[in-house]
């Protein structure tokens, strides 16, 4: 849900600047930039939540080892 909200928006803002430019290929490719972009920054936000969840699993483990 957050992904498409955040990808709508960032499409629609990538769209109204390349209007301003004129160009449909640029457009194109900035809808796709910020397609890519979009996704990456979800990427990331993922990889970030599981290193933070392996990071408190890996603590558990650590406590009860120390036991």
């Amino acid at each position: 849900m957050t992904k498409s909200i955040a990808l709508s928006l960032v499409l629609a803002a990538s769209l109204g600047l390349a209007a301003c430019s004129g160009g449909t290929e640029n457009a194109a490719n900035s809808a796709e930039n910020a397609s890519n972009a979009a996704d990456n920054a979800m990427n990331a936000a993922l990889n970030a939540a599981d290193n933070a969840a392996n990071a408190a699993s890996n603590a558990t483990n650590n406590a009860s080892n120390a036991m």
